[in-house]
């Protein structure tokens, strides 16, 4: 990324608290001209794409381009606009800030935009070696400027569409008068482009964007085809200035000048130099304005994205993202810690439409996917090339079958950590003992005791910190691995803490190593410009982060886990992973701001390796169900390969919608429609705030209710949080012990179908927790739910209650289901399809229903009475 300024904000006392949106690249039209005789006097022609696919250019209108599935040739999965460009650049002057883990981009200058478009060429490659031979300006050099590893894989023909991107300079008119007239311009910069289509699979077209380099200060030539496309083009050019589109060619009988609008120049600044590239290059497409647009990974604000601008970039969530006062107290004491409504520790570059029109991009670069017209999509990348794939489906799990097919899907979770509850807390080994004995005595399913505090603690100003040096505190938990023995007796694994950071120790009483030092010396540590460590602000204390490209990092720290599981440890939280600096410098050399997005993928890979390989060393003569497993909340595209289990980070202990107990149900949703199938929250909720005039604890009601909305995730894990102290507890009366034992065991009322839902999920990518759309997408109403409801599989609705004081809900019942839905509290049969109904939901009968009739229902009501539930 060229022309970019770092700006560190993370010491600064006092900052805005109320932060304006990041400027960026405005959205780019131009006008679409083809430059080829055959294009223009065709109405349609259609083109191969593999096998199954074909690409149809349609003449009218200026021209357009659509790609469709052979079999469904009406219905496009991807299309662009009549008479209007679908490839566009810009050369940009970028700033990046960033402050704690929380990071903005912003276009400081646009210094050139190539707006307006020629399509010259559409070519039909049947072969290997007439791609590699081929010369000439319809093809990038023979192909060099694609991935021929991604070529050979692909199934012939392919399709190369070439010709030029341009744009005049500007000059603005003296007179003031004259700014809403048009001016006039003789020099203007142009580059060409090729578009790649190549057929992936039965079910994927891949596409391909690449530029050449731009040609500055040049003048417009005719090319030779004659008076005949001029004439044509003369014609579109008067249509298109009555509907004032903006900047358009003029070509008049002797002279070559371009005709500008004023309106524009705030887009063009200055003139780059000539050996500067791009460094912003823009995709535009057709849409809808009924289309509903889901996915772009775990987002906690919205599930259709239709209308907004959604950057793709790894970070922390933020503190409130908007919520207040929260995010303006966030915001005010560190520099945009309060986040908005787009911050998201797991963002994936992936959607899925209510047309069943499906995209995601390859690669790690910095995107914005702007949903801000109601007719049209574009894609801006900072970068000078695109890479992606269309998918093809005709539902909602289709596309995601497909999706996921691709990146890759979990595995199959033992079933040990789907059991019972993970009981999460603190405190050492005597309080340890102390919370078991008492969660006995309510008879409470237990999976596994999550000790995170098994390093030891320190007090900063946020609350009780763990020290990150990845080794037991024995004089916390004393008697650690007798304590693993006896839970172990009982079928009761126990899970820690790490993350790929690690803290000098050298105020740490209780160490034995300092793991800090230790990789410093291997160097094997993320380096700063200089050379040295980079010491990374992080919360309240700096850390040192490891360099995940250093061929020695892997086994080092694989070393650290498997010192752990041969304590007994069998799971652990793998904690961060969003907060790579962008100015880092990294053992393999790599763009960091690319490698940011990159990096919770490789420290997912690490993870996921060592429980692969451990699992491989103990499939003989062991407890097949001993298996290991992790969980994390950094992700990106791929992540859902690697990563075994999520959990979506550090909510508020609030009721608020955008970073409260309402976005965990968002986030639950979202990311479930982009690949991430196995997901929870911390029941309860993480971030407590204890300030004069601002105070977030977390109060019995919400405890109650978070733990019954999480009995029907894949876990059910409680988080004592990050002020124990000031927060309600399963642990602190007899009411939230007998709470927490009763939907204890409701979520074990339910594992039986659990196991079937995690197995669909590792051989089809479909979630456990499902928003509605994903199975009754013809249903309107369905597109206006958020966090209000959500299916289990597709048997049991949930409506959970997530408002203070409330002891109702109302239940929305989808079209398009045969069976009625039955309340699992009353019996009660809800028929009406579409229809809603307010439903009574007192503390310990959230609204749940279960599809009358059906074997699963019938199951899991059987397993309550069983219980004693009823």
């Amino acid at each position: 990324m060229s022309s970019l300024k770092i700006t560190k904000k993370h010491h600064r006392r006092f900052n805005n608290p109320f932060p304006s949106a990041p400027k960026s690249l405005p959205f780019v039209q131009g006008t679409l001209f083809s430059e080829s005789l055959t294009l223009t006097t065709h109405q349609s022609q259609i083109f191969p794409i593999g096998k199954d696919f074909q690409l149809t250019w349609q003449s009218r209108n200026g021209g357009f381009l659509s790609v469709s599935h052979r079999l469904q040739p009406n219905k496009f999965l991807w299309s662009t606009i009549p008479g209007q460009a679908f490839v566009s650049a810009a050369l940009a002057e970028t700033e990046i800030q960033e402050s704690r883990g929380s990071f903005v981009v912003k276009d400081r200058e646009v210094r050139l935009v190539c707006d307006h478009q020629t399509v010259e060429d559409i070519r039909v490659i049947d072969h290997l070696d007439s791609l590699l031979d081929a010369t000439g300006p319809d093809v990038p050099s023979g192909c060099a400027g694609f991935d021929q590893n991604d070529v050979k894989k692909s199934e012939f023909p392919l399709l190369i569409i070439s010709g030029r991107i341009f744009s005049k300079k500007k000059k603005r008119p003296q007179d003031s008068s004259l700014s809403k007239n048009m001016t006039l311009a003789r020099d203007f910069t142009c580059a060409r482009y090729w578009v790649f289509f190549d057929q992936k699979s039965s079910n994927q077209v891949g596409f391909q964007v690449r530029l050449g380099k731009p040609n500055f200060g040049l003048s417009e030539t005719i090319s030779p085809v004659g008076l005949r496309r001029r004439r044509v083009m003369r014609l579109k050019l008067g249509q298109l200035r009555k509907k004032k589109l903006g900047w358009c060619w003029f070509f008049p009988r002797q002279r070559n000048y371009v005709a500008v609008s004023s309106a524009e120049d705030e887009i063009v600044g200055m003139k780059p130099q000539e050996s500067t590239e791009f460094n912003r290059i823009c995709l535009t497409y057709s849409s809808e304005k009924s289309e509903k647009f889901y996915g772009f990974g775990e987002q906690f604000s919205h599930m259709n994205f239709k209308g907004r601008r959604v950057p793709i970039f790894v970070q922390e969530q933020g503190i409130g993202r908007g919520d207040q006062p929260i995010t303006f107290a966030a915001n005010l004491v560190s520099h945009r810690a309060g986040g908005d409504w787009s911050t998201t520790y797991a963002p994936s570059p992936f959607y899925m439409t209510s047309k069943m029109r499906s995209l995601y991009l390859e690669g790690y670069n910095y995107s914005i996917f702007d949903l801000t017209r109601p007719d049209r999509v574009q894609i801006q990348i900072h970068d000078n090339s695109i890479q992606g794939s269309l998918v093809h489906g005709n539902s909602p799990t289709e596309l995601l079958e497909h999706f996921t097919g691709t990146i890759g899907r979990p595995p199959v979770l033992p079933e040990w950590i789907t059991s019972g509850a993970v009981v999460g807390m603190q405190g050492g080994t005597d309080m340890v003992r102390h919370v078991w004995d008492e969660l006995r005595a309510y008879d409470v399913p237990i999976s596994a005791f999550w000790l995170q505090d098994w390093v030891g603690q320190r007090e900063t100003f946020i609350g009780s910190q763990l020290w990150w040096n990845w080794e037991v505190d024995s004089t916390r938990y004393w008697g650690w691995q007798q304590l693993i023995k006896d839970l172990d007796a009982q079928h009761i694994r126990v899970m820690t803490y790490c993350n790929p950071c690690l803290a000098p120790t050298d105020e740490n009483p209780n160490r034995r190593k300092n793991m800090f030092e230790e990789a410093k010396r291997l160097g094997i540590l993320v380096r700063d410009k200089n050379g040295e460590p980079y010491m990374v602000p992080n919360t309240a204390f700096d850390v040192g982060m490891l360099d995940l490209t250093h061929p020695d990092t892997e086994s080092w720290f694989k070393q650290i886990l498997q010192d752990m599981v041969d304590d007994g440890i069998r799971g652990w939280m793998a904690d961060f992973g969003e907060g790579l600096p962008v100015d880092a410098k990294l053992y393999s050399g790599e763009d960091p701001i690319v490698a940011h997005n990159r990096y919770p993928e490789l420290w997912a890979k690490i993870n996921r390796q060592f429980a692969d390989e451990w699992k491989s060393k103990h499939e003989e003569g062991e407890d097949p169900e001993d298996a290991l497993v992790f969980f994390m909340r950094a992700g990106f595209r791929d992540s859902p390969k690697w990563g075994m289990l999520f959990w979506e980070g550090d909510q508020m202990v609030s009721w608020q919608v955008n970073d409260g107990i309402k976005s965990s149900v968002v986030g639950l949703l979202s990311g479930g429609l982009s690949g991430y199938a196995f997901n929870h929250s911390d029941i309860g909720g993480y971030c407590a705030v204890t300030l004069p005039l601002i105070r977030y604890q977390r109060s019995e009601e919400l405890l109650l209710r978070w733990m019954e909305v999480n009995a029907f995730t894949t876990v059910f894990r409680t988080h004592e949080g990050n002020k124990p102290s000031g927060n309600s507890q399963f642990y602190s009366n007899h009411k939230t012990f007998s709470h927490f034992a009763r939907f204890a065991k409701i979520y074990s009322a339910w594992k039986f179908y659990r196991i079937q839902l995690i197995k669909e999920a590792a051989q089809k990518g479909l979630p456990v927790c499902r928003h509605l759309f994903l199975h009754y997408p013809e249903d309107d109403n369905v597109h206006k739910l958020t966090y209000q409801q959500f299916l289990v599989g597709t048997e049991i609705l949930v409506v959970p209650v997530l408002d203070k004081g409330k002891n109702n809900v109302k239940a929305y019942f989808p079209v398009g289901e045969s069976c009625p839905w039955q309340h699992i509290w009353s019996g009660k049969l809800y028929t009406n399809q579409g229809s809603e109904a307010w439903v009574e939901s007192p503390i310990g009968q959230p609204a749940v229903f279960v599809k009358a009739g059906s074997l699963v229902g019938e199951t899991f009501l059987k397993n309550l009475r069983d219980l004693n539930i009823f």
